[in-house]
C-alpha cells in the first residue's frame, strides 16, 4: 500500500504596523556586509519592500500572544524601514508585508534565509543593466539606483555587448571573467568569436593575448602618430576608437588607419609648405626617416639667431634665480616640493633658449632641403639644411674662374631666384606630374615584390606537376652546396623547406589559380598520409615509385624563393664576383625548364596588381606593346586613375606581361652565348645600364616568347 504524501502547510502573512516589530536577538547575521542600511532605505523607498519579513508573535511567560512580533530573518530590512521612520518618510505605523512562523527555531530560519540566498551571476547582472539602458534609463541613472559608480555600469554594460556565443561560454565557466573582458575590446562579434576558437584551441588564451590579437589590425593612441594628429582630430574625421574599460589603455586603439595616415599626410604637409616659405628647393615628408637617410647629403652650416635683448634680460633673470635657490637649498637633504618644481620650471626655460632657429645663406638654401617627420614623442621634428650632390655648384677651375655661371654675371655672385619648393611623401613627389621621361624610372621595389610574389608562387606549382625537374633542381642544390665553394646563394630553391612568405600586400595572390591549386594538391596529400610522423616512414616505404616522385616534387615546390627583395636588390640580379648566377638567374632557368607562362597561371594586368603602380608613361606602353599605337592613343589624353581603368580593359585577354613576370631568353640577355654575363634588366639596372640600354626593341622580350 502506497503511503500518502505529507501536504506541506505555508505560514499565512499578515500587513503589522511596523511599531508592533521588535528586531529579535535570534537573527544570526552580526557583521554588516553587501549593501549598507542606507542604501537599503533609499532602495525601498525608491521600490518599496520586495521582500516581506519573517517574523514570530512574542509571547509572555505564560505563552499568550502580547501583539508584538519579532523579527529573527530581514533584519537589515527592518533597520532600513526603521531608518525611514527615524527621518520621517514613513510613518511608524505603516503595515508591512509579514510572514508570521509558527513552530521551528528562529535561529534556523535565520541561517536558513542568508544560507539559501543566491546572488545574481554576473552574467544576469550584465544583462539585466543591459535592459534597463534598453528600457531608457542612462548610465547615471542606473548608477544611482544601484548604487554603484558610473563607470561600473559602463564596465558591466560593455560586457553584456560582448557576443552571445561567448556569452554563453562563460555561463558554461568556459573561459574567466578576466578573459570577458578582454574580448570588450571590440564589439565586433565575428572577431570575438574567431579569435575565441584561435586561443581556445591553441591555449595561448591570456587576456592579454587575446586583446593583442582583437586590436592587431589597429593603431595604438600611444604611436607616434596619433599623437601628433590628436585623438579629437582623429574621431572628429569620423575614426573609430577601441577602448578597453578595465585596463589602461593609453588611449585606445585606431581603427581606420588609412584615415590616421591621410591626416598625418596632411598635416606634414601643412607644415611643410609653412617652411617652404623659407626658399627651400626640396622638402621630403614622412612619419619617421630611416636610420642613416642623410648619408650622402652635405649639411650647411647655420647659425643661431641673435638673442634679443629681451631674452637676454629673461635668461640672466633665471640663472641668477637658480643661483639663488641652489645656494640658499645646499645644505637641505631634501628640497621642498615647491623649490623643487621651481628648479624644474627654471631648467625647462633655460633649455628652450638653448633650441635657438638657425640662419643660413640664402644662396646655400636655395640648392639644400628639408626633412619633415614626426619623432617618438608624436611631436613635430624638422631637420634642415641637406644638399643632394646633384644640386652642389660646379667646381671652380685651374685658373680660378667660376665657370659659365661666374662669366655670365660679370663675377659676381649669382643672386637665388624665386623658386618653388618641392614637396615630396614618402620620396613621391606631389605636387608635379609624371613627364613622359618617367618611363625610364625603374618600377618601384614593393611593385617588384608583389609580382615576383606571383611568380613565385606559380612557379611552385609548375615544379610540382614535373617530378623530374623538382628531383633535378633538388640534385642540382645538393650538389651547388657540396662542391661548389661560392655557390651558397646560387640557387632559388631554399632546401631544408624553409618556406618563403609572400608579401601579404600583394592583391589576388591568396585567391589566384596557383594558391589553389596549390592548396588542393596539398590537401589531398594530406589525406593519404598517416596522422602521426612515427608511422610516415612505413608509409613512404609502400608508396610506389611514381607516388614518391609526386610527393617529393610538391615538398620540393615549397623551397621555391623567385622573389625580388629590395634590400638584395645588387645581389640577385647580377652575376656574382666568381661568375655564378645568383638566384633570380637561377629562377629564369627553372621557369624554363618547367614552362612556365604567367598568363596560363592566370595573372592578367589589373588596376590593383599593376596598372595603378606605375607611371602614365609605363601604361601607355604596356598598352602600346598588347594592342599597338592607336590603343595607346585612345588613353594617352585621360588622367592616371581613368587611365589605369581603360589600359586594364584593353588588355584583358591580350596575354600581356610586366617584365618580372616574362619568361626570359637567355640568348636575348647575352650577346654571346659562351658569355655568363648579361645586361640586367631595365627593373633591376643602374641608371648608367638603362642608358645603354635605351635603345633596345621593346618587344624583343615578347618575341622571344
Amino acid at each position: 500500500m502506497t503511503k500518502a504524501v505529507q501536504k506541506i502547510t505555508l505560514s499565512p502573512s499578515r500587513d503589522i504596523p511596523f511599531n508592533k516589530l521588535v528586531l529579535s536577538q535570534s537573527n544570526v547575521r552580526r557583521v554588516k556586509a553587501g549593501v549598507s542600511i542606507e542604501q537599503l532605505a533609499e532602495s525601498i523607498a525608491q521600490r518599496t519592500l520586495l521582500q516581506s519579513l519573517s517574523v514570530r508573535a512574542v509571547v509572555d511567560a505564560d505563552g499568550n500572544e502580547t501583539g508584538m512580533f519579532e523579527v529573527p530573518a530581514g533584519g537589515r530590512r527592518y533597520r532600513a524601514l526603521e531608518l525611514l521612520v527615524k527621518q520621517k518618510r514613513m510613518s511608524k505605523t505603516q503595515a508591512v508585508p509579514c510572514v508570521v512562523r509558527e513552530g521551528g527555531i528562529a535561529e534556523d530560519d535565520s541561517v536558513a534565509e542568508n544560507d539559501e540566498r543566491i546572488g545574481l551571476h554576473p552574467l544576469d547582472q550584465f544583462r539585466a543593466f543591459q535592459t534597463l539602458r534598453d528600457l531608457g534609463m542612462t548610465e547615471e541613472d542606473i548608477g544611482a539606483r544601484h548604487f554603484v559608480n558610473p563607470a561600473i555600469v559602463k564596465q558591466r554594460l560593455r560586457l553584456a555587448s560582448v557576443s552571445p556565443k561567448l556569452h554563453e561560454v562563460y555561463a558554461e565557466d568556459g573561459m574567466t571573467l578576466e578573459q570577458l573582458m578582454a574580448f570588450s575590446v571590440t564589439a565586433d562579434h565575428d572577431r570575438q568569436e574567431q579569435v575565441w576558437e584561435n586561443v581556445s584551441r591553441s591555449g595561448y588564451d591570456e587576456p592579454y593575448q587575446i586583446r593583442r590579437m582583437l586590436t592587431e589590425n589597429t593603431v595604438r593612441g600611444s604611436d607616434r602618430r596619433a599623437q601628433f594628429v590628436g585623438l579629437d582630430a582623429y574621431q572628429h574625421a569620423g575614426g573609430g576608437v577601441l577602448r578597453d574599460l578595465f585596463e589602461h589603455d593609453d588611449g585606445g586603439w585606431l581603427q581606420d588607419i588609412v584615415l590616421l595616415d591621410r591626416l598625418v599626410t596632411e598635416k606634414l604637409k601643412a607644415e611643410a609648405e609653412t617652411i617652404a616659405a623659407e626658399g627651400w628647393k626640396w622638402i621630403s615628408i614622412a612619419v619617421a626617416f630611416p636610420y642613416g637617410h642623410t648619408r650622402g647629403l652635405r649639411e650647411i652650416e647655420g647659425k643661431p639667431v641673435d638673442l634679443s635683448p629681451e631674452e637676454q634680460a629673461t635668461i640672466d633673470a633665471l640663472n641668477a634665480e637658480q643661483a639663488k635657490l641652489e645656494a640658499d637649498y645646499q645644505d637641505a637633504d631634501e628640497l621642498p616640493d615647491e623649490i623643487d618644481k621651481r628648479l624644474g620650471e627654471i631648467e625647462a626655460a633655460l633649455a628652450a633658449f638653448e633650441d635657438r632657429p638657425m640662419l643660413y645663406e640664402p644662396m646655400e638654401i636655395v640648392r639644400a632641403g628639408v626633412f619633415v617627420s614626426i619623432d617618438s614623442e608624436g611631436r613635430l621634428s624638422v631637420d634642415r639644411g641637406y644638399v643632394r650632390p646633384e644640386d652642389e655648384v660646379p667646381a671652380t677651375d685651374p685658373d680660378g674662374g667660376h665657370g659659365a655661371d661666374a662669366s655670365s654675371t660679370g663675377g659676381q655672385e649669382e643672386r637665388p631666384s624665386a623658386q618653388r619648393t618641392v614637396i615630396a611623401v614618402a620620396g613621391h613627389a606631389s605636387d608635379a606630374e609624371e613627364d613622359d621621361d618617367d618611363a625610364a624610372r625603374p618600377l618601384p621595389d614593393r611593385l617588384i615584390t608583389e609580382l615576383t610574389a606571383h611568380r613565385t608562387l606559380a612557379l611552385r606549382d609548375a615544379l610540382a606537376e614535373n617530378p623530374a625537374v623538382a628531383f633535378q633542381a633538388v640534385l642540382h642544390n645538393f650538389v651547388l652546396t657540396a662542391f661548389y665553394r661560392f655557390a651558397s646563394s646560387g640557387s632559388c630553391l631554399e632546401i631544408g623547406l624553409r618556406t618563403p612568405t609572400f608579401p601579404a600586400q600583394a592583391p589576388g595572390l591568396r585567391e589566384s589559380a596557383s594558391a589553389k591549386a596549390v592548396e588542393a594538391r596539398h590537401e589531398s596529400w594530406k589525406a593519404r598520409l598517416p596522422k602521426g610522423e612515427n608511422d610516415l616512414w612505413d608509409a613512404l616505404t609502400a608508396l610506389d615509385g611514381g607516388a614518391q616522385a609526386s610527393l617529393f616534387a610538391h615538398c620540393a615546390s615549397f623551397a621555391v624563393n623567385a622573389l625580388y627583395e629590395p634590400a638584395n636588390r645588387y645581389n640577385q640580379g647580377r652575376v656574382s664576383a666568381h661568375g655564378v648566377r645568383t638566384r633570380l638567374d637561377q629562377a629564369d632557368v627553372l621557369a624554363r625548364a618547367v614552362g612556365l607562362d604567367m598568363v596560363q597561371a592566370g595573372w592578367k594586368p589589373s588596376v590593383d596588381n599593376y596598372l595603378g603602380r606605375v607611371t602614365k608613361p609605363r601604361i601607355i606602353e604596356a598598352v602600346r606593346e598588347a594592342k599597338g599605337d592607336p590603343s595607346a592613343q585612345l588613353i594617352d589624353h585621360l588622367k592616371k586613375a581613368d587611365m589605369a581603368k581603360e589600359a586594364e580593359r584593353l588588355l584583358d585577354g591580350s596575354g600581356w606581361l610586366p617584365e618580372p613576370l616574362r619568361l626570359v631568353d637567355p640568348n636575348a640577355a647575352s650577346g654571346e652565348q659562351e658569355s655568363e654575363a648579361g645586361p640586367l634588366p631595365e627593373f633591376l639596372a643602374d641608371d648608367e645600364d638603362r642608358d645603354n640600354a635605351s635603345d633596345n626593341d621593346p618587344q624583343q622580350l615578347d618575341a622571344a616568347e
